[in-house]
């Protein structure tokens, strides 16, 4: 019999369209593995929120590779240690794993190169990360430019079909999932994830179908976070559930405006893994030297930025639509994409305070939390980015709300207002003003003020 392969699952937690699995497959026994490793990780392991959904999907992941009688090894500890001595113990020929960008684990690659033969494919994006060049070969930083290019080599490669899978002589030792405490226990606050998800690849592959026969309607229902337009896919591909070649091939045959807005934000998806190539470190301090040196209000220097960005963060800001994506955060883990833009600009703009703030609560808390899509998107709205929009566009997010129709989303997690007409939920007026609603952290023409003046105040220091 071939020796055994060995492959190493990370955020690719899938059986179809693995090109690792498919290639540990067609040379010999294969070991499944996942290995938990938080120290490597260091501050960037996975919060409350992705260690639930992490537990499940490893679950998933277990009870699909039984069908083969296969079945998922877990280890814990360092990867490298744990990975070159599980070749050791089973004389595996090689390690399979499908390439990640994120640094530690770009660290931890190399050093495993150093202890057994690693073969690494791509599989998690459209086109391998830094693969998606100008003419002179460097890589882009503006979205727009690449978004084209990258367009041009659509499709992608055709998805792979899920392999069948030959078995070792023997199982090495695996810990047991539940002993490694992922899920919330005192308290228990993963009452609305159960609610709101289903978790692995079956359940991604069932979402995907569901979004697309609704994907024609796309481009305008995304911004209504009222109504189900999103397609609620992201965990599922940060995790690699789904792969965004599975999810590009089911959208084959169908026209329109949304599946040209659905795909640009999987092509974003792809340039914020682009830039992550070119700053490894970019979710952790802001592009632009000026932004560096801002003027930022520090929740660690005063127990009352401390309380608004507390305030933030529990959905406490007198602000309707903030306060209910905020809640919608915490109940269930997710937030919808045009609330998330709004509640990232009130953090930044209104309450000037540091974007890093609002990255490292939605790191926490998303079960989509994801080191390069997170980084690029607050360095976006924050203004502090590669490619980003103006400091001074300041988003309203009164207007926002009544423009979106967001009153019954606001119903949903802001109970104290349901009572409240279409025409008075977005900005209550004094007299209905809920006893048990707080008060505003800061009226908008405030905050505005005080934004564009700091701004304006860091343009002279950089000019002079």
């Amino acid at each position: 019999m071939s020796s055994p392969q060995i492959v190493w699952f990370r955020r690719d937690l899938r059986l179809q369209d693995h090109p690792a699995l498919c290639a540990a497959a067609a040379r010999g026994p294969v070991i499944p593995v996942y290995v938990l490793d938080d120290e490597r990780a260091g501050n960037r392991k996975p919060g409350g929120a992705s260690r639930w959904w992490l537990h499940h999907s490893l679950e998933s992941l277990g009870k699909s590779l039984g069908r083969h009688r296969s079945k998922l090894i877990l280890l814990r500890g360092d990867c490298v240690a744990g990975l070159a001595r599980l070749a050791e113990e089973t004389g595996a020929e090689t390690v399979h794993a499908i390439q990640h960008y994120e640094p530690w684990w770009k660290d931890a690659e190399e050093e495993l190169t150093g202890h057994c033969d690693l073969a690494l494919y791509d599989g998690n994006y459209l086109m391998p990360p830094g693969s998606v060049t100008t003419g002179s070969g460097t890589p882009y930083k503006i979205f727009t430019p690449f978004y084209r290019a990258l367009s041009r080599m659509m499709p992608p490669r055709d998805p792979l079909e899920e392999p069948a899978l030959s078995l070792p002589d023997e199982w090495p030792h695996s810990d047991d999932l539940d002993e490694w405490g992922l899920l919330p226990t005192k308290p228990d606050w993963a009452d609305g994830f159960r609610k709101q998800w289903d978790v692995g690849e079956i359940a991604a592959q069932d979402r995907l179908t569901d979004f697309v026969d609704r994907v024609s309607a796309y481009e305008d229902d995304r911004n209504f976070p009222s109504c189900e337009g999103t397609s609620r896919l992201s965990p599922h591909l940060h995790w690699g559930e789904i792969s965004p070649a599975q999810i590009w091939k089911a959208l084959e045959g169908k026209r329109g405006q949304g599946v040209q807005a659905f795909r640009s934000e999987l092509i974003w998806r792809d340039f914020a893994q682009n830039i992550l190539c070119q700053f490894p470190y970019y979710p952790e301090e802001s592009y632009r030297q000026a932004y560096r040196d801002f003027p930022w209000r520090n929740p660690n220097r005063g127990h009352l930025i401390a309380g608004e960005l507390e305030a933030w963060q529990m959905g406490r800001t007198g602000y309707p639509i903030i306060d209910a994506g905020m809640r919608q955060l915490w109940a269930t883990g997710w937030m919808h994409n045009r609330v998330r833009m709004i509640v990232a600009s009130f953090l930044t703009k209104h309450l000037l305070i540091d974007w890093r703030h609002g990255e490292r609560w939605f790191w926490d808390t998303l079960v989509d939390a994801d080191y390069a899509s997170n980084g690029t998107n607050w360095q976006w709205v924050s203004g502090t980015g590669v490619d980003t929009q103006l400091f001074t566009r300041v988003m309203a997010p009164l207007l926002q709300s009544e423009k979106f129709s967001a009153a019954d989303y606001i119903r949903e997690w802001v109970p104290e207002l349901a009572h409240l007409p279409d025409a008075d939920i977005h900005d209550p007026p004094p007299s209905k003003w809920p006893e048990d609603y707080p008060e505003r952290l800061i009226e908008h023409r405030e905050g505005r003020e005080r934004a564009l003046s700091a701004y304006r105040d860091m343009k002279g220091e950089t000019e002079s």
